[in-house]
């Protein structure tokens, strides 16, 4: 089973601050990446703050998405791609990679992903929060960390 989780956090709307990703090879983790993102103007919604504990003052530093976007990139592209509501995730990275002229297309991955929230739901797990799904399936998680989060999804897609 091959195939790549990824897990964005936001600052505001589609602006993500960090992304993780996890790359299974043969039903086995052999790559993981994690890096925080500046967002535009490095600006970001209090409720977001709220949920993954990045502040500003975290990302005033790093890089943006476009400079972040090689390692995205390589780790993507032509590969089968999962994610926890999917939807989300991929709505993040097609309005940031047009943010930056980047073209969606040339990834050559599915326009939908796989989604594990739709595989648990389909199992009859309520509800199907990733925290939930974890804990159903006994998987360790620290929810709202980018790389534990696509490192999660990743399990639960070889539970499938």
């Amino acid at each position: 089973m091959n195939f790549t989780a990824i897990d964005f956090e936001t600052a505001t709307a589609y602006h993500p601050c960090s992304v993780g990703i996890v790359t299974v090879q043969n039903g086995i983790i052999v790559d993981e990446f994690v890096t925080l993102i500046k967002p535009p103007n490095n600006e970001y919604n209090p409720f977001t703050i709220r949920v993954h504990g990045i502040y500003p003052r975290d990302t005033v530093n790093a890089k943006s998405f476009l400079q972040v976007y090689p390692e995205i990139e390589k780790r993507l592209k032509n590969r089968v791609v999962v994610a926890h509501n999917e939807s989300f995730d991929r709505n993040v990275l097609f309005k940031s990679m047009a943010l930056y002229g980047l073209d969606y297309e040339e990834l050559n991955i599915a326009p939908r992903w796989e989604c594990t929230v739709k595989m648990y739901k389909a199992k009859g797990i309520k509800p199907t929060k990733l925290s939930d799904c974890c804990r159903e399936m006994n998987i360790q998680l620290s929810h709202h960390e980018a790389l534990s989060d696509a490192r999660a999804c990743a399990k639960l897609y070889l539970l499938k």
